[in-house]
């Protein structure tokens, strides 16, 4: 069986990230793709350019992740942590995303292609102790944190699952304590692990 028949009849001839049937299109997952059908997703035409970076991203029509990212297939679970990572700024994106759990080897793989698109320029954010932090990493309060607005005090030895960077600041972190997302300061945690 030839490769996009097996996907269309996998996928019901729909996207596989939004459900439309509007001029779908085989996408090989990168950074690797050997062109089969586990290593492809059908796109339609709405959601291929804003994964290939052609058009700006829309972050209302992303919301169709919410039902996506739970998909059975790989490549569309890969596809589905991608494109919440690169809407990290939406706070419905990055609850999705805190929520979405890839097998090592599959978080390895939707995070090569994440790692070769950074700029060598981008802004590092760094711990306590001088130590990289990169999204998803867990971190451990240094000392209480005053959460204001919130009216709690988050605890020194508290771990802060799943971080993710701000982009423009480097001083600064976003996690989910007591359940809520707080921003962090970096000088305030430490890298777990």
């Amino acid at each position: 069986m030839k490769t996009e028949q097996a996907i269309q009849e996998r996928s019901e001839s729909k996207c596989e990230l939004c459900g439309s049937a509007e001029g779908l299109g085989l996408y090989g997952v990168p950074p690797n793709s050997d062109g089969s059908s586990e290593q492809c997703v059908l796109l339609c035409c709405a959601c291929q350019p804003q994964v290939e970076g052609s058009e700006p991203l829309d972050p209302h029509h992303w919301r169709c992740l919410t039902d996506s990212m739970w998909s059975a297939v790989p490549a569309v679970q890969v596809m589905a942590w991608r494109m919440l990572s690169r809407l990290s700024a939406e706070d419905w994106a990055r609850d999705l995303l805190d929520s979405l759990y890839l097998d090592e080897q599959h978080l390895a793989w939707a995070q090569a292609l994440v790692a070769t698109d950074a700029p060598t320029d981008s802004v590092k954010h760094t711990d306590s102790n001088g130590s990289l932090l990169e999204t998803g990493d867990t971190v451990t309060l240094i000392k209480d944190l005053v959460v204001k607005g919130a009216g709690f005090t988050a605890k020194r030895g508290t771990a802060v699952r799943g971080i993710a960077l701000v982009a423009d600041n480097p001083e600064h972190i976003e996690g989910r304590v007591e359940g809520q997302r707080i921003v962090i300061l970096t000088k305030f945690v430490k890298k777990s692990g």
